[in-house]
């Protein structure tokens, strides 16, 4: 049998996208998800919620400079949103670590979601070691499968790549204005958008692949 691994990129605010790959794959992938061995996620793409997402980006926008204003407490935020959508009793495995804990696993999360200055000041701790969002070396964790992707189609002409963090990404006005989108959430209708977006994308890659149901 095929074995498949399914890895979700740092994308901040932007992971409004992996929300609508994920409703496509569980409405549609089933074929897919039952080759699936395991999976992986960076930043934003290593928890993704619905209701949480939008309410958090909501959050940070009436906020005056956003994530960095002064008093906000960015994290603490994001652990309640966590606390919130786990279990209680929920313990996990990535691919370089097991937990043995809810609260380990809500530490992870934290930590893969914690840029520093702009969540704040104080890095997350964890089995010794300060820990910051996993975007900053590695935006794709990649499974020993091979590459398949589903992401935005990129609008521009521009041939100049650069090599950031495992990723080779288009410099271009339209990601300088998707990078902008990712630290400072857009607007509601936007990451409504962006999820439709996801689910349309999800589906023409199970149709190209030969996966949907």
């Amino acid at each position: 049998m095929m074995v498949l691994n399914l890895s979700f990129a740092a994308a901040g605010f932007l992971g409004a996208y992996h929300l609508g790959i994920t409703e496509a794959l569980l409405r549609h992938g089933d074929k897919l998800l039952s080759s699936l061995k395991a999976c992986a996620g960076a930043s934003a793409g290593a928890l993704h919620c619905k209701e949480f997402t939008y309410r958090f980006a909501c959050n940070v926008r009436s906020q005056r400079f956003g994530a960095v204003t002064p008093g906000y407490d960015f994290m603490l935020e994001l652990r309640e949103g966590i606390e919130e959508i786990l279990p209680p009793n929920t313990r996990k495995n990535s691919m370089v670590s097991s937990f043995t804990s809810r609260e380990e696993l809500i530490k992870v999360l934290l930590a893969s979601c914690f840029v520093p200055v702009y969540a704040g000041g104080k890095p997350v701790e964890f089995q010794g070691q300060k820990w910051i969002d996993g975007g900053f070396t590695d935006s794709l964790p990649i499974l020993p499968v091979g590459p398949q992707d589903i992401s935005p189609a990129h609008k521009g002409i521009s041939k100049l790549h650069l090599r950031l963090a495992n990723m080779s990404v288009v410099f271009s006005k339209d990601n300088i204005i998707k990078l902008n989108q990712a630290l400072f959430p857009p607007s509601l209708p936007r990451l409504k958008s962006l999820e439709q977006q996801g689910y349309q994308d999800a589906v023409y890659f199970l149709k190209k692949e030969r996966w949907m149901q």
